[in-house]
């Protein structure tokens, strides 16, 4: 975790967390915490893992496959297709492919997901779409800062 930015700032920013890109193109001061808007694109691979959040979230992917785990299930999602996490559901995702997939992701409220990445993830160049190099997860700082941004980071299933 290096660069840290203002959660209350309102310009686009871009967090390398977990082998997403996470591009906030609409940041929750912006719509005075109703909403954000991100633009995540995942390596092969990588993506988000068991947790569950007090806040409505939902996918849209633009390019490439999604693998999205809800409640137990793994659900592929394409180009086109279109996701609602409701409120407390268990959910993780994930890039199946050999290249790397984009999806939109909005969360309502805004500040809970916005504030984690910000706490968890490093700020690159906005817009990068080359993946810096994957280092081992600060899994107790993820845990705490998710903690305290209402987002409960589950053990991966047996």
């Amino acid at each position: 975790m290096t660069a840290k930015v203002n959660p209350n700032d309102t310009a686009p920013m871009t967090v390398h967390f977990l082998g997403n890109l996470l591009t906030f193109h609409i940041r929750s001061a912006v719509t005075n915490d109703k909403f954000t808007l991100i633009e995540n694109r995942t390596a092969p691979g990588q993506g988000a893992p068991m947790h569950r959040q007090a806040d409505d979230e939902a996918f849209y992917v633009l390019e490439g496959e999604y693998e999205f785990l809800l409640d137990g299930i793994w659900h592929r999602k394409g180009a086109g297709e279109a996701l609602h996490i409701a409120p407390g559901t268990v959910h993780a995702f994930r890039n199946p492919g050999k290249t790397d997939a984009r999806m939109l992701i909005i969360n309502l409220p805004g500040s809970l997901h916005e504030a984690f990445f910000v706490d968890v993830g490093d700020r690159v160049e906005f817009g990068q779409t080359v993946f810096p190099p994957i280092t081992p997860p600060d899994i107790p700082a993820i845990v705490a800062s998710g903690l305290h941004n209402r987002i409960e980071i589950l053990p991966p299933a047996a």
